[in-house]
């Protein structure tokens, strides 16, 4: 998906920052609970990184196009964290420099920004990309390089790559909750809405497997090119199988959400018979889009704003002293921040930038998140918490339900038959990405 989305107009804040290159000085205090003490001694071969007195690392997001609505903040998180890590002294006695790159919403782009970031920029590890589609494209570059993605947004999941951590949800931590929780308290019959490409449609998937096994329906099911508003089509097809009301599962990214939530009320669809779920819409598309439109709606996620724990009200105090009182925190934000400091413990653990040594001191590495406590597993995803949140007056969320205990991560399905008892364990060479459980 080569295409170039123009940015919109309504997007929030400035692309701050962007450039070839940003180097993040040491200048705040408030560093959280990393877990493990820096390392006493360091590697001193040559890796890529780690020219001069600083670790060069990447920053790849969309800065500009349809998806700035929402990768921009992710940047914002993740410069936080490197600026509190510098602050704190540093990884293996080193200052952090990030090299930002915009993705600006096109695919191809994504995969040319990693390439440089690899071999012009050389560094140590990057942090990027929002869409499924943008990772699809820039995996391949990370395989071929045997190089290091974090990747800090709720997928699809059917995906396990030695050369990439996911901190966001897999779908057995956000998806397949939040289709049981509907099922139990809003109804079984589901329209299902999403954006044009890989991550909507194989959710999708997974729902539709979902609900046939525990007796939903899916009525209906729509997509949009990512980036396109002619929602008017969408909301006459579910007034027409839904004409008492039912439930709206929502894939839709970017620009689209703008032009769903905004006719849906016009067209009288509201929460109360109408409810919908999302899982790409968080506190700042809440705001870009506008309360009015979704105040009573759901979203599924692992963080919110409102996660009442002492980690996450110094994470939110920082963020906003930071950036402005004005701004919020959400979930791939929290995925973003968290990933940094992640790879900080497993760089201190393995007292290099070695991407093999990194690779095999980050399983087991935890640390006390916003969220909660967070573990990296040996299948490259994080043992999480899971959450559902309704929209209040004030755009952030009031959360209804949230799992007792952080849900360990499935990243092949076992709902989908092709994918139904095959597991991931990077720890053993034996299985890889993907092997059959006995």
């Amino acid at each position: 998906m080569g295409k170039q989305f123009n940015r919109r107009k309504f997007l929030l804040y400035s692309a701050a920052g962007i450039g070839s290159s940003i180097f993040l000085k040491a200048c705040a205090n408030n560093s959280p609970n990393t877990g493990n003490s820096p390392a006493s001694s360091t590697d001193t071969s040559p890796v890529a990184g780690t020219a001069g007195q600083t670790i060069k690392i990447g920053i790849l997001h969309s800065l500009s196009g349809t998806m700035a609505i929402s990768e921009k903040s992710v940047v914002d998180a993740e410069k936080l964290a490197i600026k509190e890590i510098n602050a704190a002294g540093g990884v293996l006695g080193k200052q952090i420099e990030a090299v930002v790159e915009d993705g600006a919403s096109n695919w191809d782009t994504f995969r040319e920004k990693a390439t440089k970031l690899i071999d012009q920029d050389q560094v140590a590890v990057v942090f990027g990309c929002w869409t499924s589609a943008s990772r699809k494209n820039v995996k391949p570059v990370f395989e071929s390089k045997d190089h290091m993605l974090w990747y800090p947004v709720q997928y699809e999941g059917q995906e396990c790559s030695k050369n990439i951590f996911y901190t966001g949800a897999a779908p057995n931590q956000q998806i397949e909750p939040s289709v049981d929780w509907l099922l139990k308290n809003k109804g079984k019959e589901f329209f299902l809405v999403g954006s044009d490409y890989v991550f909507p449609r194989t959710a999708n998937n997974i729902i539709k497997a979902q609900l046939e096994a525990l007796g939903g329906k899916t009525v209906g099911e729509d997509y949009l090119p990512l980036g396109n508003t002619e929602v008017t089509a969408i909301i006459t097809k579910i007034k027409q199988v839904l004409p008492n009301g039912g439930v709206i599962y929502n894939t839709l990214n970017g620009d689209s959400n703008v032009a769903f939530f905004k006719q849906l009320k016009g067209a009288g669809l509201t929460p109360d018979k109408y409810p919908s779920m999302s899982v790409s819409i968080a506190e700042e598309e809440v705001k870009a889009i506008g309360v009015e439109y979704l105040k009573g709606h759901y979203a599924a996620w692992n963080y919110f704003q409102t996660v009442d724990t002492p980690a996450n009200k110094k994470f939110v105090a920082a963020f906003k002293k930071e950036y402005g009182e004005d701004r919020v925190t959400n979930d791939p934000m929290e995925a973003a921040y968290i990933a940094v400091y992640l790879w900080k413990q497993a760089v201190e653990k393995a007292t290099t930038t070695d991407l093999e040594k990194v690779r095999a001191a980050a399983y087991g590495q935890t640390i006390d998140a916003p969220e909660g406590k967070v573990t990296v597993n040996a299948n490259h995803h994080i043992s999480k918490i899971v959450r559902i949140g309704q929209v209040r007056q004030d755009g952030l969320f009031d959360i209804v339900y949230a799992t007792p205990t952080p849900v360990e991560p499935v990243p092949w399905n076992q709902f989908v038959k092709e994918t139904k008892g095959f597991a991931c364990d990077w720890s053993d060479p034996a299985k890889g990405g993907k092997y059959k459980k006995g």
